[in-house]
């Protein structure tokens, strides 16, 4: 835990964009970058939006499903602990999480990192107590998706098993009913020459799917209450795909000028 401990005592100016998204956030006693939490459901997004975000403010982009992943593929001392608690579909453990994590966020430390934003940690109420306990929370962006498009997003995810890209085949249409407004998402496809090569990620099935939804319901959204009695909180619907979310994602983010000024600055 002593890593992310040190992580944090690093500064930049980044972390002005920060403030302001919350009244209740305390002022920040020095410029540093900007250290979020990105929340959802599993399969809503928030590797794809909090990955964007990352390349715009310059800061690590943390997935701990990626570490998970990595772990996996490593065979390494828990990954067969690892590969039969995700093939069930349920959560890994606070324990192995916080292993994972603290050895990611040293490397980062050896190598200069500052900042970051965490996508898929915490889950629940015990680990946003332990990261509380070590390092300041700028801001927690809770990422929402009308059910029937995430299951139909879920199910659609595809990788190249070739350059590792991550595709979407669904094409996604959702009517708006009692009050809800509609939805369309555009499939995220491959280039030709990723067609052929393109698989489905083992525990992407209907009911493994399910299973992740009820757990991440039951478990992980008091989490959100947790963020929100601490004035932290920013909750999104996602209106869209990535054309239609993006700009407005940044707009709730006060980063829509940001954006434009990195632009001009390229």
């Amino acid at each position: 835990m002593a890593a992310i401990t040190r992580l944090v005592k690093r500064t930049s100016p980044l972390s002005s964009v920060a403030r302001g998204f919350s009244s209740h956030a305390p002022p920040c006693k020095e410029e540093r970058n900007v250290q979020w939490v990105f929340l959802g459901c599993p399969g809503v997004g928030k590797g794809t939006y909090a990955s964007r975000l990352c390349n715009l403010l310059g800061v690590p982009h943390i997935a701990t499903g990626d570490l998970v992943r990595h772990e996996l593929a490593s065979n390494g001392p828990l990954s067969s602990q690892l590969s039969e608690i995700v093939n069930q579909g349920k959560l890994v453990s606070d324990e192995i999480i916080i292993s994972l994590l603290s050895k990611r966020l040293a490397d980062g430390e050896a190598k200069g990192e500052s900042g970051f934003i965490l996508d898929g940690f915490p889950r629940t109420i015990n680990q946003a107590e332990i990261l509380e306990g070590v390092t300041d929370i700028d801001l927690v962006v809770n990422l929402k998706l009308q059910e029937e498009a995430l299951l139909a997003k879920c199910l659609g995810r595809r990788i190249c098993n070739q350059c590792g890209g991550n595709f979407n085949i669904a094409s996604i249409s959702v009517k708006g009913e009692n009050g809800r407004p509609g939805m369309v998402m555009a499939p995220l496809l491959p280039p030709a020459h990723c067609m052929s090569k393109l698989i489905t990620r083992s525990d992407d099935t209907e009911a493994v799917v399910k299973e992740r939804l009820r757990i991440y319901n039951e478990k992980s959204q008091p989490v959100e209450e947790f963020y929100r009695s601490r004035g932290k909180l920013l909750e999104f619907d996602l209106p869209g795909g990535i054309p239609e979310s993006w700009p407005k994602l940044l707009q709730a983010l006060n980063l829509d000028d940001y954006e434009e000024k990195q632009s001009v600055a390229a």
